[in-house]
């Protein structure tokens, strides 16, 4: 397999969770950052979840590469339920220890993850080297999860906006570096 290195990206600081939020004043300077870093990579393909915060972290980047992002809806956030609980994060919590639980209305660890997968096969198997994923705090954790299994829910706590990730492969389970974060 010839080498690829896929560069996971949280997100950057945003208003709220809704697929419209924008980012902040802060996450728009954020974006500005990531772009420096991410120059440096050798780009050649950009994919992103539809959320407006997520392609909106990774435009200016694409902007000065004059790249199109390849938005993907299989990238959207995890939805862990469809009606708003009080008690969320310990829903979530316990999602980690049982990757099969699923709340009314929202999907499963296992599901999500699936999804996130799905994409990142796909990516192995294209033409691109180096390319940017660009995603939410909890699928981005499970996707992680997914090659190491000791990811949980404390590694997601960790997680800033923005996060990033690169996922080095030669084989079919990458080496995964913590490239940089930015504090919350």
């Amino acid at each position: 397999m010839l080498k690829k290195n896929i560069y996971v990206v949280r997100h950057c600081k945003a208003e709220g969770q809704e697929p419209e939020a924008r980012l902040t004043d802060l996450g728009v300077i954020q974006a500005e950052e990531l772009t420096d870093v991410l120059l440096k990579k050798d780009i050649h393909f950009i994919i992103s979840s539809p959320f407006q915060r997520a392609r909106h972290t990774i435009t200016p980047l694409a902007e000065k590469l004059g790249i199109e992002v390849v938005l993907d809806d299989r990238l959207a956030e995890r939805v862990l339920s469809n009606e708003n609980q009080p008690d969320w994060l310990t829903m979530l919590r316990k999602t980690y220890d049982d990757l099969d639980l699923c709340y009314e209305g929202g999907e499963s660890s296992n599901t999500a993850m699936s999804r996130a997968i799905s994409v990142v096969k796909e990516l192995l198997d294209s033409e691109y080297q180096n390319i940017v994923l660009v995603s939410h705090g909890n699928l981005i954790s499970l996707l992680l999860k997914h090659f190491d299994g000791q990811i949980g829910f404390k590694e997601w706590e960790a997680l800033s906006n923005p996060d990033l990730f690169h996922l080095a492969f030669s084989e079919d389970k990458p080496n995964i570096y913590r490239i940089c974060h930015f504090g919350s």
